[in-house]
């Protein structure tokens, strides 16, 4: 007997899947990266790597000798390698980034510190900021993205300070229908983001100040397997997404203390693994920390000082490399491939995309 609760899920799995539908055309499909055919030209995968010391700084003057890559626990060979320091290179664009203002899944008491937080972020050394920053916005109508970066920190606060909060259309009081909904937005806001940054060079830090979206994963969550295959596409869709857009994706929880130590801010850790098929996943595969940390990025939470962790993940664009390799071709569609970056030096951590989803080899022309 499947509870009232988990019926609803279940429609709902269909419901946000049948929206990806529409958007994507068919299954397997996912915006700018459904037509790329898998030859070994358009295989090659490039990877932001940060390394961190034990305080967690940056760590610039490594070499690529120093690095081994290995997909699927197997070395693949390096193509290519330079350093970024300073968040700009000879070859790059200066890295840029966007801090997304999540009102959709905030409370209004938690919203008002949350773009105090932001302000006092973008105050630092008298609003000069040391990259490009932009803004986004993100409201129970859908999302809003800043069309021109700055690194003028009181000309963002004046456009911050001009959007005022939005009211809330989605509230908590409608349950879990109201949850479903604001994952729903949440997703498809991530989806146009993805779309508008993949057309723009350079690397992006997507700095998402949200609790995240409900994760709706529980004992009661039951999906069709075409609910759950419409899941598997979307994951799919989102890892080439964030892959082929350059960004890396952070999540700060602006609830603070006041949540530590709850279980929300670390059940998420269970979908963090990469999923290799549709008969593996849940919803919570498509949490924003998961998405976070599976692109080499962070999930923060249990601090008061939102605006110090800010800038922690503004720091990564310091000191980072750039490493390419080709990627393999998969024995079938939508092969998932876990990668590992290691360094050959002790007390050093390494952060990048942890994995990617290889195609089969094109059938040849007759």
């Amino acid at each position: 007997m499947i509870s009232r609760r988990g019926i609803c899920i279940c429609l709902f799995g269909f419901s946000l899947l049948c929206v990806f539908a529409q958007q994507n055309g068919p299954a397997g499909q996912f915006g700018p990266t459904a037509s790329v055919p898998p030859d070994s030209a358009h295989r090659r995968i490039a990877l932001d790597v940060v390394v961190t010391d034990k305080s967690g700084k940056p760590v610039p003057g490594l070499q690529q000798q120093d690095f081994t890559l290995l997909d699927n626990k197997q070395p693949q060979k390096i193509v290519s390698f330079h350093a970024v320091e300073g968040g700009s290179s000879t070859t790059d664009p200066p890295v840029e980034a966007i801090l997304l203002v999540d009102e959709a899944n905030a409370s209004v008491i938690n919203l008002a510190t949350e773009r105090e937080q932001i302000a006092k972020f973008l105050r630092q050394d008298n609003g000069k900021l040391p990259r490009p920053v932009s803004m986004a916005y993100l409201t129970d109508s859908g999302i809003s993205i800043g069309k021109a970066s700055s690194q003028d920190g009181n000309a963002l606060i004046t456009d911050l300070n001009q959007k005022e909060p939005a009211l809330h259309t989605i509230t908590r009081s409608q349950g879990f229908y109201g949850a479903a909904d604001r994952q729903q937005l949440s997703l498809n806001a991530l989806k146009q983001l993805l779309n508008y940054e993949t057309a723009r060079p350079g690397r992006k830090l997507v700095i998402w100040i949200s609790p995240g979206w409900p994760l709706l994963t529980g004992p009661d969550v039951e999906l069709t397997p075409k609910n759950q295959q419409w899941v598997f596409n979307t994951i799919v869709g989102l890892s080439d997404g964030l892959r082929q857009a350059r960004i890396t994706l952070y999540q700060i929880d602006p609830l603070g203390m006041a949540d530590a130590g709850e279980w929300r801010t670390s059940y998420y850790e269970e979908f963090v693994k990469g999923v290799k098929n549709a008969n593996q996943v849940q919803i919570g595969n498509l949490a924003l920390q998961v998405l976070a940390v599976q692109t080499g990025g962070r999930a923060l939470n249990s601090s008061n000082d939102v605006a110090g962790e800010i800038a922690r993940c503004a720091t990564d664009a310091d000191a980072f490399y750039v490493l390419t390799f080709d990627g393999l071709a998969g024995d079938g569609p939508n092969e998932y491939h876990a990668l590992e970056v290691k360094i050959g030096k002790p007390g050093l951590t390494v952060r990048t995309r942890s994995g990617y989803y290889a195609q089969p080899e094109p059938a040849p022309a007759h």
